[in-house]
């Protein structure tokens, strides 16, 4: 017999619950399953099934007969709670066939839409007074439109070498408005299926339609434009302040202070309500995660096109990019960090090219 690896502890008052992340199944321990299991931990030889607490135990899998595999995840155990605990969707009501899947899905989001819709970004609902409105988005006078995405595509990089040159506001609104914006030019580009405060669309894929992330321009060399953090409304194609710089970007960058000379970037958040009114599975986190990369991937393409260098990174400082972005609660969460300005192309640093060079 062996302890199930797949379970973590929540202490609720007045009772002790033991998940099981991987078959998302819970149960409330009373103090007496909860000293016989602490003994079984201890020795898990002393296990009888003829004991009514090992057998209420065993029948709901917190001891198992086989043992786990667990030694071969090379990570710490909370990124393996995190992948197997978004792991395989129930399937026990699986679809067998289109048809039924379809009946499913609209049984779904009609069990949704019957649920209040989350409330608009708490940036998004204030006065349009206080907005920025930015320039037309349109194409860069010094940007032949017809290199081919394959050209794009060859000249995005990574640099870690950034020059201290103002990017222009107009080209800023074009990146934000191709990267996050709600495109005007696909307003047609649904069905009379589709509810009405789904009807956004990007450029870049949203699981379930809902763009869940939001964009905050980090402003530090733009051209006509204080720098500061920026709250980018996608809708409106507006800009609002929400803190003066007072950090250089490498303090939010856990310490990466070569790109300290980046003249702007975004961190992209994740409005977790969305995605909790839609999806009751914790594996909408992943869907959460795939976003972000592709509206960090469609911003790097964008800023690739007008001339920019990109360089982008996860590691954050989270709560102090949270303060500066006046996030306060769980229902919003930072993921990702991408930036770009003019660079000379070097994919290290300074500094760590002195490190790597022979004396």
């Amino acid at each position: 017999m062996h302890i199930n690896p797949n379970l973590f502890f929540l202490a609720k008052p007045p009772v002790l619950v033991a998940w099981n992340y991987k078959t998302h199944t819970q149960f409330e321990i009373d103090s007496a399953h909860a000293g016989r299991l602490l003994e079984l931990i201890n020795d898990i030889t002393s296990f009888n099934h003829n004991n009514a607490l090992d057998h209420a135990l065993f029948i709901t899998g917190l001891i198992q007969i086989e043992p786990d595999e667990s030694e071969l995840w090379g990570w710490d155990i909370l990124s393996r709670i995190f992948h197997i605990g978004t792991k395989d969707l129930a399937s026990e009501n699986q679809p067998q066939n289109a048809q039924q899947w379809a009946q499913d899905y609209v049984a779904h989001c009609d069990d949704a839409m019957n649920r209040p819709f989350p409330r608009p970004h708490r940036l998004a609902g204030m006065p349009i007074e206080n907005m920025i409105a930015l320039p037309p988005p349109l194409p860069n006078p010094t940007l032949d439109i017809n290199n081919s995405l394959t050209d794009t595509l060859f000249k995005r990089k990574t640099c870690r070498e950034f020059l201290h040159k103002g990017a222009s506001l107009e080209d800023m609104s074009t990146l934000l408005y191709l990267s996050f914006g709600y495109l005007k030019e696909r307003e047609n580009d649904t069905t009379p299926l589709t509810p009405k405060h789904l009807h956004a669309r990007r450029s870049s894929p949203s699981g379930g339609g809902l763009n869940s992330c939001e964009a905050y321009l980090y402003a530090y060399n733009i051209k006509n434009l204080n720098p500061g953090i920026y709250y980018y409304h996608p809708a409106l194609h507006a800009i609002r302040l929400v803190q003066s710089l007072n950090s250089s970007l490498g303090s939010f960058m856990q310490g990466q202070h070569f790109v300290n000379d980046l003249a702007f970037g975004i961190f992209l958040t994740v409005r977790l309500d969305k995605l909790w009114w839609k999806y009751e599975h914790s594996r909408a986190y992943r869907v959460a995660l795939l976003e972000a990369g592709h509206l960090s991937q469609t911003f790097q393409l964008t800023a690739t096109a007008l001339g920019f260098n990109t360089w982008l990174s996860a590691a954050m400082n989270d709560s102090q990019v949270e303060k500066a972005l006046g996030i306060k609660d769980m229902n919003e969460q930072v993921l990702l960090f991408t930036g770009g300005g003019y660079s000379n192309g070097a994919i290290f640093c300074d500094q760590l090219i002195q490190q790597l060079t022979p004396h």
